[in-house]
């Protein structure tokens, strides 16, 4: 029998739920503004549809101009020219036809076939060029040095969490997921689990001033080892266990400390009694960490009812996209992976009859630079991502794909692309699609108002039916 050896922090983190963030008994959550569930429709008589927004972080930085590939002859040339030993045969390419058309023919990654599918279906689409901002610039404002730029920019640390914060003017601990759930989770039956759920852990974008992630893996919750088992060892753990979560102590540090874990725990039970009465899936999932991931997600959309949800956010990272060395044969690996993976989890959705209350959406540190470094790529800026769900208006490519020739006007250099679309832009929308009104999306997203008029009427980007 395997030990498991884990630090009090780590214990706390992992064994289920924050509701309330430490910094939520020390200051109010900021300029956003609570909505009640009348704001939003979700009054008990009449409750309008769940909703679900799924992060799928892709970290490391991927390469996405070698996922959406320009396949007609005169772009795919430019791009084989830039790409060089990265280029992917021209016949290779799976091709997708965007409803609207802007002249070019596109592909995707020969190892996704089921995103193809997916696309062409009307069931996905791309956000191309899309990458952190603080405001419009250009290349001549960014070689004078007049551009107002985000901090860190090319940086691991500072983007990844800069894509989970919407704060590319600072650094900050705290996600736009995290200040979503701050203003809406009032309006869920269940204030014992976070509504927002984790399968990688602690991470930036589920962390609010109020609400934190509740962590799960692809098993399920993940709460005290052993406890509740069936071996007689594992009995005498959990009396132990109860012994000392039911003990008052008069030390405040210690009660608070055990209090935490007693919650915690009960919380893990509770929705660990929730997932195991769901039955099996009629849609079979890949025997791999991603597809795992996402059928527990499905597991706990599907519980929604049992455990009192009509809002939740999900997040999941998939790491090892820094792909430095050895792009393509990592790429034929890895992508294959996540195409699966989304195929196996829209085809659930659909099963579940939840295809239209949930939205899939990927982020990464950044895009790739479009020119070789002898076998690989290294950190740039603007990249597409992928965005599934029955809101999401399929079989399109939002925002500008860019010319891929060397030295074009976005092109700072080595193939470093200037985003046409801002992260606060695609994020926004994700937002108001969530029910989260203009006053506390234009706190969420500080420097939104830099790129879209909250008070158009339209959607900042056009990918979701709000």
């Amino acid at each position: 029998m395997k030990r498991k050896n884990i630090s009090r922090r780590k214990f706390i983190r992992q064994t289920g739920l924050s509701v309330m963030g430490a910094s939520a008994l020390l200051s109010p959550a900021g300029p956003l503004r609570a909505i009640s569930s009348a704001a939003l429709g979700l009054g008990k008589a009449n409750r309008e549809p769940y909703k679900a927004m799924v992060c799928l972080l892709l970290s490391g930085g991927n390469d996405s101009f070698n996922m959406l590939i320009p396949r007609g002859n005169s772009e795919y040339n430019e791009y084989a020219v830039t790409r060089s030993n990265l280029a992917i045969p021209q016949g290779q390419l799976v091709p997708v036809t965007p409803v609207t058309s802007d002249g070019n023919e596109y592909g995707l990654h020969p190892g996704m076939p089921e995103m193809a599918g997916l696309f062409n279906d009307g069931k996905l689409s791309f956000i191309s060029n899309v990458g952190t901002m603080i405001r419009p610039t250009t290349k001549e404002e960014i070689w004078n040095g007049t551009a107002d730029l985000p901090l860190g920019l090319f940086s691991h640390a500072d983007q990844i969490q800069q894509w989970q914060t919407a704060h590319p003017h600072e650094r900050s601990a705290i996600g736009w997921g995290g200040r979503i759930a701050d203003v809406v989770h009032s309006v869920n039956t269940n204030q014992n689990i976070s509504m927002n759920i984790s399968l990688s852990g602690s991470n930036i974008f589920e962390n609010g001033e109020i609400i934190t992630e509740f962590v799960i893996d692809r098993h399920g919750g993940s709460g005290i080892w052993g406890y509740g088992g069936d071996w007689a060892y594992d009995q005498i753990r959990t009396g132990a266990i109860n012994a000392m979560l039911n003990t008052p102590y008069t030390d405040i540090y210690k009660q608070t400390y055990i209090g935490t874990i007693k919650k915690s725990n009960n919380a893990n039970l509770e929705f660990m009694e929730a997932i195991d009465s769901i039955p099996e899936f009629n849609t079979p999932f890949s025997d791999n960490d991603l597809s795992q991931s996402f059928r527990m997600i499905a597991k706990s959309i599907a519980a929604r009812d049992i455990l009192g949800f009509d809002r939740q956010i999900y997040f999941i990272d998939c790491s090892g996209w820094d792909h430095h060395d050895e792009l393509l044969n990592n790429q034929a690996e890895m992508l294959p992976i996540v195409s699966k993976a989304l195929a196996e989890f829209n085809s659930v959705m659909e099963e579940l009859g939840t295809i239209g209350d949930v939205v899939t959406f990927t982020i990464s540190d950044f895009g790739r630079t479009l020119t070789s470094n002898g076998n690989g790529t290294d950190h740039a800026w603007g990249g597409n991502a992928i965005v599934m769900g029955g809101p999401v208006i399929g079989r399109e490519i939002f925002g500008s794909f860019p010319s891929l020739l060397l030295d074009n006007p976005l092109d700072i250099g080595d193939g470093i692309l200037i985003p046409t679309t801002s992260t606060d832009e695609y994020m926004a929308e994700i937002a108001m699609w969530f029910g989260v009104d203009n006053e506390n999306v234009s706190s969420i997203f500080p420097n939104l108002a830099n790129f879209y008029d909250i008070n158009s009427g339209v959607p900042p980007i056009g990918f979701l039916n709000i």
